[in-house]
């Protein structure tokens, strides 16, 4: 993958890219992700293989190693992976906002002192908002930093980090002002280190714990963990953007990282989408009834198209909202959209995929019944279809007021 890249990826660069990665997902995901589905289990392999292709710094400027990819170009890379098994862009996404959030918001000296290693996937990254009580709510959460002689102490549960025990960096909203009103301007993003690999944090990261993973209905493999913050101290210097400028500013910067976040889930949707629309299409062919292939029958080319099209318009959305953040302008409204659009086209499509296959598609030895429970992520990831809803018609009726 050591190609010359421009500010803005090239068309060129950019199909070379995406071909290798879709090559990768074709000979080393989709063989795999049964195995590490059934098992629930770290695809270790995998995770190895997209650090070689340098996937963990895909978006890091190329002077702290990445590969300086635009958003548009990553998004497809996701579309791809997804297509493989929507785990593996979990992995890598949570692990992408991390690096957005510093190359955003990062001080030079937080920049040079993660990057390098985030690029080559040395250390990988989480980031928390959620917490036992707040999901959607982000304005709701509990956590607490307070200044306690130089350093700060954490207290408080975090909920669903991906990538919560294997990564190195959690990128986690607290409340640093317990006072300010509205409640959103006492909150801080701290970039907390801790322990790869381990549960119970000692030494310099005592006070953090990661418990053993929540099980789940799908998404499985990638990790889904809760963290404890128990009088774990650091410094000022761990505030997203120093001490001086981002305390209290951690509100605005994890929502501005969100809005990447959505385009990314909604890749996910797009790639579950294809992935569906795909095992469609091979089934009906070689599938008979009455003595001919179902995909002749009008009622089966009926859900084909619907499938067909319900894919394209979410790609096309995402896409678009892909190269407005690309071109410097907000894509708060389109992406909202994207991934409202995508997630629904992912669920409605691995649901038609599975009543094309008929008893077979509720079969484990059928790659459609992974698909069918992992879809439903989708709807509640990064913010449920519901509140994009609620975001898209407030931006709306803010846009044509009358």
């Amino acid at each position: 993958m050591a190609v010359a890249l421009s500010e803005r990826t090239d068309k060129e660069t950019q199909e070379q890219i995406v071909e290798l990665v879709r090559q990768f997902t074709d000979e080393q995901i989709l063989p795999n992700a049964e195995k590490y589905d059934h098992a629930d289990e770290y695809p270790q392999d995998i995770v190895d293989g997209l650090k070689e292709l340098g996937i963990f710094g895909a978006t890091i400027p190329e002077e702290y190693g990445g590969l300086g990819l635009d958003l548009s170009t990553y998004t497809r890379i996701v579309v791809e992976l997804a297509r493989g098994w929507i785990s593996i862009p979990g992995v890598v996404n949570t692990h992408f906002i991390g690096a957005y959030l510093l190359m955003r918001f990062g001080t030079e000296e937080q920049k040079q002192k993660y990057l390098p290693r985030m690029a080559t996937g040395e250390i990988t990254a989480a980031f928390s908002l959620s917490e036992p009580h707040a999901g959607s709510d982000v304005q709701a959460i509990k956590t607490t930093a307070k200044k306690v002689g130089d350093d700060y102490e954490l207290n408080g549960a975090k909920m669903w980090l991906t990538n919560g025990l294997t990564s190195g960096l959690v990128f986690t909203l607290v409340v640093t002002d317990t006072e300010a009103r509205p409640r959103y301007k006492g909150m801080t993003c701290f970039i907390l280190e801790k322990e790869p690999g381990v549960s119970e944090n000692t030494g310099q990261y005592a006070g953090l714990t990661i418990p053993p993973k929540i099980k789940k209905m799908g998404y499985k493999g990638v990790e889904s963990t809760e963290m404890v913050l128990d009088g774990y101290k650091t410094s000022g210097e761990q505030i997203l953007g120093g001490e001086e400028v981002g305390l209290n500013g951690g509100f605005k910067q994890m929502m501005d990282a969100l809005e990447v976040g959505r385009v990314n889930v909604a890749a996910r949707g797009v790639g579950l989408a294809q992935r569906a629309l795909e095992l469609a299409l091979r089934y009906s062919q070689e599938r008979e009834t009455f003595g001919k292939p179902i995909a002749e029958h009008q009622m089966v080319q009926g859900h084909i198209a619907d499938m067909a099209a319900r894919l394209e318009g979410a790609r096309l959305l995402t896409y678009q909202a892909a190269e407005l953040k690309d071109e410097g302008k907000s894509s708060n409204l389109e992406a909202a959209m994207a991934k409202m659009v995508a997630s629904e086209a992912g669920h409605a499509n691995t649901e038609a995929c599975l009543r094309l296959h008929g008893g077979y598609g509720y079969s484990k030895e059928y790659e459609v019944e992974r698909l069918y429970r992992d879809a439903p992520l989708l709807l509640i990831g990064e913010g449920t279809s519901d509140i994009q809803r609620l975001n898209i018609s407030k931006q709306l009726l803010k846009k044509y007021k009358i």
